[in-house]
């Protein structure tokens, strides 16, 4: 059974006016406004909150409370909506590549969306390369986005998504359209959260991309990357810059949870003087 959605929680958060009809142009305004709004952020599972995939528990967190998340928040919040909306859209499963080219675990979710017989690849979750536009799920051709450009290649059975970063093209992760149920999403997406490997626990991330720029946030390195340009990056160096990045380049509001402190405090070098392990 579908999950009631808020539509109009969601038009206001992300800033949407203009036509609801299922097309694609609808789809291109809504998949350019949501990551430019409503940031990816992992703080939950940084400070060992769950992470919920319920239609009320993704309102509260990512509309009402003005929070963010990681890709199967962000992406099943955002196919609810689709599905609203009357488009045909559904879930799979990818294996990230861009840290990892030789990755074989599956840890993302992206969407299928077909409009008039045509298929589209979209991803409004994935950090600092997330697609700012819905892709054409054609093999081999070059996809220009608000922000890089990009192409998919194979599809015999795996897709390839690739980027375009200066000369060169970059795997960014793999898929195919196998159906995919809700218990294996809600075991990979209890994976991410919990798991001591998991790139969510170990370190933080946030990432958004409004017009004309990327904004990143890797621990305590921040970057502001422009469309055309050179990039800034700069290290934050005091809780109370990090605090300031967060909720202001951001628009984060913190959760009030005596865990962040301590988790955010872990993310800055001890001082040399200090042994490499405080005592718990």
């Amino acid at each position: 059974m579908s999950e009631k959605v808020n539509l109009n929680a969601y038009f206001e958060r992300i800033g949407f006016a203009g036509s609801i009809a299922p097309t694609l142009a609808t789809l291109e305004l809504l998949h350019a406004l949501h990551p430019a709004v409503i940031p990816f952020e992992n703080i939950n599972p940084l400070i060992g909150e769950p992470v919920l995939l319920d239609q009320p528990s993704l309102e509260r967190k990512l509309l009402a409370d003005k929070r963010g998340g990681y890709c199967f928040e962000h992406n099943l919040l955002f196919m609810r909506i689709l599905r609203d909306l009357d488009y045909t859209v559904r879930p799979l499963l990818a294996r990230g590549l861009w840290t990892n080219p030789d990755n074989q675990e599956l840890s993302h979710l992206v969407l299928l969306v077909e409009i008039n017989g045509q298929n589209y690849l979209a991803d409004v979750g994935h950090g600092g390369l997330t697609l700012t536009t819905p892709l054409r799920l054609r093999a081999d051709v070059e996809q220009t986005t608000p922000h890089e450009t990009f192409r998919l290649v194979g599809g015999a059975p795996e897709w390839t998504l690739e980027v375009r970063i200066g000369e060169n093209w970059l795997p960014v992760y793999a898929f195919t359209l196998d159906a995919v149920d809700d218990a294996a999403i809600s075991a990979l997406n209890q994976t991410m959260a919990t798991s001591e490997t998991s790139p969510m626990v170990n370190g933080l991330r946030v990432a958004l991309s409004p017009s004309g720029r990327r904004v990143k946030l890797l621990n305590t390195s921040f970057t502001i990357q422009p469309v055309e340009g050179e990039k800034e990056q700069r290290e934050i160096t005091s809780m109370e810059s990090l605090r300031s990045v967060l909720t202001e380049a951001f628009g984060l509001v913190l959760p009030a949870d005596e865990r962040l402190e301590p988790a955010l405090a872990r993310l800055f070098p001890l001082p040399p003087d200090l042994p490499d392990e405080l005592p718990a």
